[in-house]
């Protein structure tokens, strides 16, 4: 597995937000679930995306946009429209109020939109544990993903299924919002002069990019520089000088931050696990030196980070784990 099919582990889909709206102007909706991430895609029209502290940005048709939470943002039709602001959250679709089609506007029922409509569709996605918010942590507030690219063969198959009604809806549009996803951020990492985060643009080198991946499929193995050098075909110096210039750091410096993030997960999620046992999960033969290297990494001991992190059954849907520990 490639680091980046990886990181996505906790960021699979269930049970999203997902919300159509046909909007005639004036109109405003403001977002205030404080969700890790949304996507909202412009299907038809154009709108405005105002995050809190931040310039607007214009959609157009086909064009994508993802905001990074928890902070709230608005979508309206103008700049300082006289619309009153619709809070989505407590009227878009849940799974609670009646299924993964509602639809949210002026325009219901109508089998096309009238001139000058906005149809706009819009996930929130759930991101969970810290494996994931090592792919969070790269993006900035706004992602904004035009029209023309991978995403758009996305595009046509979210229309169609928000606009049915039929069984299996909702696990059809969490897949749908995966590949959006997916589809989305790798279009932003591979930009012209966009900077993507070291270890996306080191998968590609022959030699760092098959090191990643045995990194990622076998993180418990007892890996060494010669080891993984030697299943990469090539020689230690050699890898250890690559994999530092393209990642940015180390082999080995890579794989106990990977695993530090393996265990973090692991300590939140299994509370009735002895450190010894998590210990092992993630590579190390005994407590006592997996409790010194998560300390090395994480700033505290893994006794400490446990009692600091909150029932993961307590966080409600979108919310930070790491905010709520404090």
């Amino acid at each position: 597995m490639d680091a980046f099919s990886d990181l996505f582990r906790g960021m699979r889909a269930q049970g999203s937000l997902f919300g159509s709206s046909t909007l005639s102007p004036p109109w405003a909706l403001h977002f205030v679930d404080g969700a890790p991430l949304t996507l909202c895609t412009v299907l038809g029209g154009t709108g405005w995306i105002v995050p809190e502290g931040r310039p607007p940005e214009r959609l157009s048709a086909g064009e994508t946009v993802i905001v990074r939470g928890p902070a709230p943002f608005t979508f309206v039709d103008e700049v300082g429209t006289q619309a009153e602001p619709i809070a989505c959250g407590e009227h878009c679709a849940t799974p609670e109020q009646g299924g993964t089609r509602h639809r949210l506007g002026w325009n219901d029922g109508c089998a096309e939109p009238p001139a000058g409509a906005t149809t706009l569709i819009v996930g929130a996605y759930p991101v969970r544990g810290e494996i994931s918010r090592r792919l969070l942590d790269t993006l900035p507030v706004v992602l904004r993903v035009a029209s023309g690219g991978g995403a758009d063969a996305v595009l046509g198959h979210l229309a169609a299924e928000v606009a049915a009604d039929t069984p299996g809806q909702q696990v059809v549009l969490d897949r749908l919002l995966d590949w959006l996803l997916v589809c989305a951020l790798r279009e932003y990492f591979d930009r012209p002069g966009g900077e993507p985060p070291a270890w996306y643009t080191a998968q590609r080198d022959p030699v760092v990019g098959d090191a990643l991946r045995l990194l990622h499929a076998e993180p418990t193995a007892p890996w060494t520089v010669s080891s993984l050098a030697g299943r990469t075909g090539v020689s230690r110096s050699t890898l250890a000088r690559r994999f530092a210039d393209l990642v940015g750091e180390p082999p080995l410096t890579y794989l106990t931050r990977w695993r530090m993030t393996l265990a973090a997960d692991l300590l939140a999620e299994r509370e009735t696990a002895t450190l010894a046992e998590i210990a092992h999960a993630v590579g190390y033969s005994d407590a006592f030196t997996f409790s010194a290297a998560f300390k090395r990494i994480r700033g505290v001991s893994p006794s400490e980070f446990r009692r600091a992190a909150p029932d993961p059954a307590a966080v409600p849907p979108g919310a930070d784990r790491r905010e709520v520990a404090r």
